[in-house]
């Protein structure tokens, strides 16, 4: 005889408060259709008045419209259920979202409390202070370094350290210097400004 392993139902997802609107929902919709009936037979009714109006039958007309009037009180009260039943829709869906943040805000407050509890104040200044170390350190290091190399070595350095730089450093093509012409005097003008200044050194003749 086989033992047969009965499966586990997973947790539903529908909550309380689900159930709860969907309920409403299903009332709101049998009233809207309860609505529509009352509709079509107010409409049949006030055409049925009229033909028994023309066929002389005023009681029985009368009669039927006592029955619509009736109706469309009734058509008054749906609308008033119907408003009462959106409103409290609206507010379980409202605090169900209310809900929703507060959890949410308790699993940040719960994940932050856990990061601030990890980060403790003694280990951070330990960390801090091995990062101070190592930094004096470092810092021993080029000092003795520095005292230990002459002139020419820091110049060597340099040349070293220039000549990487400019391996980095992408090569800018030379451009050729455009000869500068001076564009405000034309070459004719210039000579004749340069003929000008010759007579004005020629010796004037004295007048006898």
């Amino acid at each position: 005889m086989g033992i047969i392993f009965g499966k586990k139902k997973k947790p539903s997802r529908v909550t309380e408060q689900d159930k709860a609107v969907l309920q409403l929902k299903q009332q709101r919709d049998k009233i809207k259709m309860y609505q529509k009936r009352i509709e079509l037979s107010l409409t049949k009714d006030r055409e049925l008045a009229k033909k028994l109006l023309n066929s002389g039958q005023k009681d029985r007309a009368k009669l039927l419209l006592r029955k619509k009037r009736y109706q469309e009180q009734l058509l008054v009260k749906t609308d008033c259920q119907l408003d009462n039943l959106e409103k409290l829709t609206h507010d379980i869906e409202f605090a169900i979202v209310e809900l929703q943040v507060v959890e949410g805000l308790k699993v940040g407050n719960d994940a932050l409390k856990k990061v601030n509890d990890a980060l403790d104040i003694a280990d951070i200044e330990s960390i801090l202070e091995e990062t101070r170390e190592g930094v004096e350190k470092q810092n021993e290091i080029n000092d003795l370094l520095t005292g230990q190399l002459t002139e020419e070595d820091e110049e060597a350095v340099e040349a070293e350290l220039a000549a990487i730089i400019s391996e980095e450093m992408p090569e800018v093509p030379s451009v050729e210097p455009i000869p500068q012409m001076d564009k405000d005097i034309i070459p004719e003008e210039k000579n004749k400004d340069k003929k000008v200044k010759e007579k004005e050194k020629e010796p004037v003749a004295l007048m006898a």
